[in-house]
This record gives structure tokens, sequence and C-alpha cells, in this order.
């Protein structure tokens, strides 16, 4: 497949980048170091689909919008009332787990080599003080981070895709969306951007149908693509 022909990358955070389901795995064992395997992955769903359902109330318009921090402090304490924790600082303290998530093996090498050639742009639905507290925990390299909080949205509306259209001044053609959520790409497909799969063990597989310009192994290989 022809190598697309680019200006700047825009890379999802979340399961594309950080191992998400890693690091809110970390943090429910803090809050019970006693829990089983079977405790700790079904209170990780409680969470995940809390999460997912909440910000699809705010795309569809049921409910206001509100950050990514304030949709982690509800699914911390929906966890920790369903392992029956209630101390306040417990609960406060697997809040912030979701800034505590670690990288991928190739994602601080792969964002650098991107870094070296192309303007490389963040863009997560994680809240801005979230994306500073995941930056400085993994070590992530961008000349920019974008928060689906300046569109008081979540992707995958147009509107946070548009952040990175805005900020690159290209047309949006011109910039390639990496993520390992084929949703993901989906949104960023409707408003123009190039696209390219990573593929990552908690990511959104492609649907047959789904056609996306690059489909990589890990970060590593798009990176080795986009500099021959």
């Amino acid at each position: 497949m022809p190598q697309p022909d680019i200006d700047a990358v825009v890379l999802d955070v979340l399961g594309t980048l950080v191992d998400e389901p890693a690091g809110l795995r970390a943090g429910i064992r803090e809050l019970g170091p006693s829990f089983d395997d079977s405790t700790v992955e079904g209170l990780l769903v409680r969470w995940q689909q809390h999460i997912e359902r909440e910000q699809r109330r705010i795309l569809d318009g049921s409910r206001a919008y509100v950050t990514s921090d304030v949709l982690d402090q509800e699914a911390a304490r929906l966890v920790a009332d369903a392992a029956g924790a209630g101390d306040p600082a417990a609960v406060a303290a697997l809040a912030l787990s979701g800034r505590r998530l670690p990288p991928w093996p190739d994602s601080v090498a792969g964002l650098a080599r991107l870094a070296e050639r192309y303007p490389v742009i963040g863009l997560s639905n994680a809240s801005r003080t979230a994306l500073l507290g995941l930056n400085a925990n993994a070590g992530l390299r961008w000349h920019q981070a974008l928060s689906a909080e300046d569109a008081r949205a979540y992707k995958p509306d147009s509107a946070v895709y548009q952040l990175a259209v805005t900020v690159s001044g290209r047309p949006p053609e011109r910039l390639l969306m990496v993520a390992a959520h084929a949703w993901d790409l989906r949104g960023a497909q409707r408003l123009g951007l190039r696209t390219a799969y990573v593929d990552r063990p908690v990511g959104d597989p492609p649907a047959p149908e789904d056609r996306f310009d690059l489909h990589a192994r890990g970060l590593s290989d798009p990176a080795d693509r986009l500099a021959a």
C-alpha cells in the first residue's frame, strides 16, 4: 500500500501509546491488595463500562459535558463501593490511577522517531490535567498535546479531530491519525484525516469493511514506513 503523503502525525494516547487497563488494574490492586485476579478484572470492567456509557451520554446530548477527571472520580467511587472500600483517600488515589499508565514498550522510541520527521500531536479524550500527568509518568514526546476538553466533547465527535487540524494549520488530508481503535480512526476519516491502525492487545480491531491507509504491528512500524 502506498505511504500517505502527510505533514503531521496525530496520535491517540489511551490504549495506543499507554496501556490503560494495566494502569487501572494497578490502581485497583492498591485499593485492595488481597483482591484475586477475577475480582480485579470485574472491577476493571465496571470502571470501563461507566466511562464508555457516560461518554456516549455526553455525545448524544443526554448529559452535559464533564471532563474525564469527573468521569474517573465517578468510576472510582463505583469501583470502591462495589469492593466495599469506603476510605475517601483510597478512592481519591484510585481516581488518579488513570494518570499513571505505563507506555507500551515501543511507544517512547516510536514517538521520538516520528518527532524527528514530523510535527507530532497527541489527541486524547483525557483532560488537560490528566494528559500532563500521563506525559510526566510515561515520558511521552510530542510537540503538542490536545485534549478533548478543549472541544467540550469526546472522540469520535468531529470537533475533537478539528482541534488537531486547526493547530496544525494544514488540511485534514495532510494529517495522519494513528490509533489502536478502529472507532477512533473512523471518526478521523469522517473529517478527512488519513489513518493508520496500530495493533495493540487492548485496541478495537478494524472491521472487514474498514479501509485505513496503514496497518501497523506497533508504533515502530509506522515510524519505519513513514521514514522509508
